[in-house]
């Protein structure tokens, strides 16, 4: 099933079970993103998806609020409690799998999608029951793009392979991975898995991994060893403590007001259009997207770490916004 259908069959489900009436095949095409401008073609993928929802099993219930007499419109909705599953029972390994089950769900990209259908809803006068969602509303959310590449990895059984940049280190090394696991562990996820290059068990923070996550070998190469537990390795390796480090900026001139309240040896510079001045930071990854929000106001001197974590933000923010010119931020 490719994304794009998933999605307006996800979309689907949400709408019919949100709504606490049915609604018409019109409501339901103005709410649903994905669905065909032509008529026709409109009937004829909202026929297919509603076989495709009964085929799957979604009780999908047809209907009319109005009363009495011909001429009331169909509609359609998904009754909850029909929808809903009984007690389950879960041994402590299957609640463990399906609780990783349910963060990586948790980040789906269709989440905004989902919700921007219940707000078409409600914008169009029907009530919805936002409780009737939260099953598969995502709440939990990653931005570490190396995530879906090794999480897939990790389901695949497949070796990967990507450019990391450990603590203080101004360039990345490429490292060959044999992934078991990926864990969060206090808002940060790390991938768990043999290090071919150094011959045993690492583990590694996403954020730290540039660029793309490439295959390393064909799937189902990579074996769990027997007794291994990859939340109990990523939580005892942790992140080494970083001793404070200087880092020398230059601030404009009445901005930056919130580095500035912290900043020592400031003193003006370019004929007082600048100040430069010594912060001190502990972790790279959390210090460079704070100066990035200042955006052009900072400008990162030293160290070169430092320096090309603050680039590498503002260069994915310039991304985000379809910027082509990205590379001007690298100026002074």
């Amino acid at each position: 099933m490719s994304r794009r259908k998933t999605e307006r069959l996800l979309n689907l489900v949400v709408c019919l079970l949100a709504t606490r009436r049915f609604l018409t095949a019109e409501q339901i095409r103005r709410a649903v993103p994905g669905y065909p401008d032509s008529d026709e073609a409109f009937k004829r993928m909202f026929e297919r998806d509603k076989e495709e929802l009964r085929e799957l099993g979604v009780p999908l219930e047809v209907g009319s609020d109005q009363q009495g007499g011909g001429g009331e419109e169909i509609g359609y909705r998904i009754p909850p409690q029909a929808y809903e599953l009984p007690d389950i029972h879960l041994t402590p390994d299957e609640a463990a799998v399906l609780g990783l089950a349910e963060r990586v769900w948790q980040r789906a990209s269709m989440a905004e999608a989902a919700s921007g259908a219940l707000l078409k809803l409600r914008a169009a006068g029907v009530e919805t029951d936002a409780a009737a969602a939260v099953g598969i509303e995502p709440r939990v959310n990653t931005g570490d793009p190396a995530f879906p590449a090794l999480w897939e990895a990790v389901r695949d059984g497949r070796p990967v392979a990507f450019d990391y940049q450990g603590i203080g280190r101004t360039s990345a090394a490429r490292r060959h991975l044999e992934p078991w696991g990926v864990v969060s562990r206090r808002g940060r996820w790390y991938v768990v898995g043999f290090d071919r290059d150094r011959d045993e068990q690492r583990v590694f923070r996403l954020s730290r991994i540039t660029g793309e996550v490439a295959a390393d070998g064909p799937n189902g190469t990579v074996i769990v060893p027997e007794g291994v537990d990859v939340r109990r390795i990523a939580f005892d390796w942790g992140d080494p403590v970083s001793e404070p480090r200087p880092a020398t900026v230059r601030l404009r001139a009445g901005a930056a007001q919130g580095p500035r309240r912290w900043a020592r040896d400031v003193r003006p510079v370019d004929g007082g259009a600048w100040d430069e001045a010594v912060l001190t930071f502990r972790d790279v990854d959390r210090f460079a997207p704070y100066l990035a929000r200042f955006a052009d106001d900072v400008v990162v001197l030293d160290p070169p770490d430092l320096r090309e974590a603050v680039i590498q933000q503002l260069k994915s923010v310039l991304a985000a916004c379809g910027r082509d010119d990205a590379g001007t931020v690298t100026g002074r």
